[in-house]
């Protein structure tokens, strides 16, 4: 994983924040309390997109050589 761009979008008291590789343009969104610092936010975030690119690669079909 490289860089990874994160936008930030408050929706009430909550904040709607998604993070998405630039690599693989994978995204995944999460909902936090306006409350929780931006660096919190960018945590959880950045868990549930590596998670995310993990599970992605481990349901790729494995690579034939022939």
């Amino acid at each position: 994983m490289g860089e990874v761009l994160y936008e930030f979008v408050q929706v009430g008291q909550q904040m709607r924040v998604s993070a998405i590789d630039a690599d693989t343009n994978v995204e995944v969104i999460v909902v936090a309390p306006v409350a929780a610092t931006r660096r919190q936010m960018q945590v959880i975030a950045l868990a549930k997109l590596r998670k995310r690119l993990a599970e992605l690669a481990a349901a790729e079909p494995p690579r034939r050589l022939f």
